[in-house]
């Protein structure tokens, strides 16, 4: 089993970070490359799909607004990994300031554990880039 992760600072207090990322069904919200989220079995699974049209489809496994952080399984996607499990966090990092971090685990299917680590590992950078430039947008 791989496992990565990334982390980015903000400069703003977790609980508002965390009003932008903490909904199940908040990606379309910060996260360009997924343009929209339908939530199903009562808010459990969300249907997303990339810009190339493939179909991702994610089961929220724990929730915890007091923690601010919410972990999720793929049922269905179109990446070379099975057994995926992620975790996204908003960590205080002072009294106005917000630390995200954004990890998973995995096993390859079919590449090297190397490139299925390089692939998460973009993707979640990128996507914490992503946040921060939203949450600038966002914020007064």
């Amino acid at each position: 089993m791989a496992n990565t992760s990334a982390t980015i600072d903000i400069p703003a207090p977790p609980e508002q970070v965390w009003q932008l990322i903490g909904g199940f069904d908040s990606l379309p919200d910060w996260l360009p490359y997924i343009p929209k989220s339908v939530l199903s079995e009562g808010g459990r699974v969300r249907s997303l799909v990339n810009p190339n049209g493939d179909p991702i489809v994610e089961r929220l496994v724990e929730f915890d607004e007091t923690a601010r952080r919410y972990s999720y399984a793929i049922l269905q996607a179109p990446f070379p990994v099975t057994d995926y499990l992620a975790t996204l966090q908003v960590h205080a990092n002072g009294a106005a300031a917000s630390t995200v971090e954004w990890s998973g685990r995995f096993t390859p299917a079919g590449v090297s554990e190397q490139e299925a680590t390089r692939l998460f590992q973009g993707i979640y950078s990128d996507g914490l880039k992503a946040l921060a430039a939203a949450f600038v947008r966002r914020v007064p």
